[in-house]
């Protein structure tokens, strides 16, 4: 088994910044990948970010150039910078890893007060 924990998140003015980490614990072989995705009231879950393995990234349209991934493999925590927030990016954000199985976090608040 694979824990993530998350830690971050809160209430920010919109506009204003907030950073989460998530740290991989537990039965742990080699995470090809890690990431976030976020679930708002009423929507389905999506994907915000994710970096690989090899440090390859991937956003969601909306998120470019306003979030930044990343990632400490020597202590399999993986982080997201959030700039520039929007009342849109209100959501319960998930950690998300892919090691040999698939793995979620418990989820974070994240809400932005226009």
């Amino acid at each position: 088994q694979v824990q993530l924990v998350e830690s971050g998140g809160g209430l920010v003015q919109a506009g204003g910044s907030l950073s989460l980490s998530c740290a991989a614990s537990g039965r742990l072989f080699s995470i090809n990948a890690l990431g976030w995705y976020r679930q708002a009231p009423g929507k389905q879950r999506e994907l915000v970010a994710v970096v690989t393995s090899g440090g390859g990234t991937n956003y969601a349209d909306g998120v470019k150039g306003r979030f930044t991934i990343s990632r400490d493999n020597a202590k399999n925590t993986v982080y997201l910078q959030m700039n520039s927030l929007k009342a849109e990016d209100t959501a319960v954000y998930y950690c998300w890893a892919n090691s040999r199985g698939i793995y979620w976090g418990q989820g974070t608040q994240v809400t932005v007060s226009s």
